[in-house]
C-alpha cells in the first residue's frame, strides 16, 4: 500500500492512518461542519412602512420629532412620495372608521388621496423638506438704525386639533457692522417654511427668532406675531372674536425699553 495515498488501518483501533499526514480518529471523520457566520444584521429595517424607517433612522441620531420640528435630513430619496402613500392609505381608514361610504359617495371617493397631499406638500411641507436658501450680503455701509419687516401673512395649524391658524408677523431689526443682510422675501420664505408645521404660536415665534439670529447675526431682534385660532373660532368655545398676540425679544430689544417702544410703536396691529 505505500505510496498509494489511500487510507490504510493504522496500528491503534478506532484510528484511520492516511498513507501520507497525521492520524484522524473516527470522531473527527464524522464531526458536522461548523455553523456559517450570520451576516450582521442592519441597524435599520428595509421592509415595513417608510414611516417606521424614518422614524428609525431619527431615533438612532437621538434627535427629536415633535410636530414642529423638520425631519428632511432624515428622508432618502424618493420617500417623501412613499410617504404620501402611506398617509393616503392609512386616511382611507379614518374614513371608514367615521362610517363614510367612500365607494358611492363621488364627494370622497378621492378624499384620502387629497388629504395625504395636502398635508406633506400643502399645510406641512415645512416639516419635511429643507429651509429655503437665504443668501447674506455683508453689511457694506454699516448699517445700524432699526428696520421692520411686515406683516407678513402666516399660516399654520394648531398641534392640538390640526385646526387653522391665520395671522401676521413683524420682525424687528438692528443690524451691527458685523451683521449678515438678507432679502426682503426671504423673511417671508423663512416665515412659511417656519410656519408650515403643526405649531403652537409661542414656539412658532420662538423658532423664527433663533433662525433670524443664525443668519443676521443683529445686535437685537423682534418678532411680533397675531392671529386668529380656529381651534377656537370652529370648535370649543366658538369664539370668532379672540385674537393672540404675543412677542420675542433678544439683544438690545430687550435690553433697551425705549427701542422696544419705537419698535412695538412702528406696527400697525390695527390695520
Amino acid at each position: 500500500t505505500r505510496g498509494t495515498g489511500r487510507d490504510v488501518p493504522g496500528d491503534s483501533p478506532g484510528h484511520l492512518k492516511p498513507a501520507h499526514g497525521r492520524k484522524v480518529t473516527m470522531a473527527d471523520s464524522t464531526k458536522p461542519p461548523a455553523p456559517k457566520a450570520e451576516a450582521p444584521k442592519a441597524d435599520i429595517a428595509t421592509d415595513g412602512p417608510v414611516s417606521a424607517r424614518i422614524r428609525a433612522r431619527i431615533k438612532k441620531a437621538k434627535r427629536r420629532f415633535h410636530a414642529n420640528d423638520n425631519i428632511s435630513a432624515f428622508l432618502e430619496a424618493g420617500e417623501l412620495e412613499a410617504l404620501q402613500a402611506e398617509v393616503e392609505e392609512k386616511m382611507k381608514g379614518v374614513l371608514e372608521s367615521l362610517v363614510i361610504d367612500t365607494t358611492s359617495d363621488h364627494n370622497t371617493r378621492e378624499t384620502a388621496k387629497r388629504v395625504a397631499k395636502m398635508y406633506l406638500r400643502e399645510v406641512f411641507p415645512g416639516r419635511y423638506v429643507p429651509a429655503p436658501p437665504v443668501t447674506e450680503f455683508p453689511n457694506a455701509s454699516s448699517l445700524n438704525e432699526l428696520m421692520i419687516v411686515g406683516p407678513i401673512t402666516v399660516r399654520s395649524a394648531c398641534s392640538h386639533h390640526f385646526c387653522p391658524i391665520m395671522g401676521r408677523l413683524w420682525i424687528g431689526l438692528m443690524p451691527n457692522e458685523h451683521s449678515n443682510l438678507i432679502g426682503l422675501s426671504k423673511y417671508s420664505r423663512l416665515a412659511e417654511w417656519i410656519m408650515s408645521r403643526p405649531q403652537i404660536q409661542e414656539e412658532a415665534i420662538t423658532q423664527m427668532a433663533e433662525v433670524l439670529l443664525d443668519k443676521v447675526r443683529p445686535d437685537g431682534l423682534a418678532v411680533v406675531m397675531e392671529a386668529d385660532h380656529f381651534c377656537m373660532h370652529w370648535r370649543g368655545v366658538r369664539d370668532t372674536e379672540t385674537k393672540m398676540i404675543n412677542s420675542v425679544m433678544r439683544g438690545s430689544f430687550l435690553k433697551d425699553h425705549t427701542l422696544r417702544r419705537e419698535f412695538l410703536s412702528l406696527l400697525n396691529l390695527k390695520g
